[in-house]
């Protein structure tokens, strides 16, 4: 499998030129290229390119003291905020990316004339699938202050979805609550996932001693579904409770969430009686671990 992935990167690092010291033919590299295109016409924080970007701040520096000394990036301090920095396409800068544009699909084109209309659909469901699949591999998730801005803002996704799909809507007030100090060691935990920095789901647990631990704020933004990520949180937070010292995971949740149900019956739940006054619940379950 690794010899494949290697194959693989080697052929695709191959056919965009990603090699090539002037890529697409305009005299730069192909990381000054990238760079060039991810500041965009509206500009772009420097933080928030090195995160989308997954550089360290001295590769990022060098990458764009260079684009500045070809005229083509200007490189400000926010008058609002002294610590925040933004890089701005000069004209010449928004020039040259509408040529990298040009060239860029220049290229695809060169890459689908060759191949027959049956083929090329393979080639566009192929990356479709290879592109959610490495999203996937960079998904990455922790243990979070459930106070942290990411957290607070996961869990308001998470009613607000509730809110969407339960047929009398969901007041948080009159669910059995798990706030931020319930999710707080040694009371339980959160744990978010994030891509390219940006928070896409969570999933919580409350510890009870010896007792059974409970399943709680399990949610992953629309846009990452179908990449495994609900099974990964899922079977992480198992082991957590299982470093916490439970043996029991219990959880309850309505008939709304199907998926979910799914998803908890196919890991191993089994519906048991109701074990709360969760007053949102119709299925209650538990796992051994």
């Amino acid at each position: 499998m690794i010899e494949q992935v290697r194959r693989f990167n080697r052929v695709v690092t191959e056919r965009i030129g990603a090699l090539d010291e002037s890529y697409l033919g305009r005299g730069r590299p192909l990381g000054e290229t990238r760079l060039l295109w991810e500041v965009g016409p509206d500009g772009a924080d420097l933080r928030d390119l090195r995160r989308r970007l997954a550089i360290d701040a001295g590769y990022a520096s060098r990458l764009l003291r260079s684009l500045e000394a070809q005229g083509l990036v200007d490189v400000e301090t926010v008058a609002s905020d002294r610590r925040v920095r933004r890089a701005r396409l000069t004209a010449e800068g928004l020039a040259e990316r509408s040529e990298l544009d040009r060239r860029s699909d220049e290229l695809v084109g060169s890459m689908l004339e060759q191949l027959d209309e049956r083929r090329r659909a393979r080639l566009i469901a192929a990356m479709h699938d290879v592109e959610r699949l490495i999203e996937a591999s960079m998904i990455t998730t922790a243990v979070a202050d459930p106070a942290d801005p990411d957290s607070r803002w996961c869990i308001e996704q998470y009613f607000a979805e509730l809110g969407d799909r339960f047929e009398p809507g969901f007041d948080p007030e009159l669910s059995i609550p798990a706030d931020a100090g319930d999710l707080t060691p040694p009371a339980g935990l959160l744990r978010v996932a994030r891509l390219r920095g940006r928070p896409v789901g969570c999933g919580a647990l409350k510890f009870h001693d010896r007792a059974p631990a409970e399943l709680k704020r399990m949610w992953v933004s629309p846009d990452v579904r179908g990449m495994g990520l609900g099974r990964r949180l899922l079977r992480e937070l198992e082991r957590d409770a299982t470093a916490a010292g439970a043996r029991v995971v219990r959880l309850e949740t309505n008939r709304a969430l199907s998926e979910a149900i799914n998803l908890y019956r196919q890991e191993g739940y089994r519906e048991v009686e109701r074990f709360n006054d969760e007053p949102y619940a119709h299925h209650w379950f538990e796992k051994r671990i």
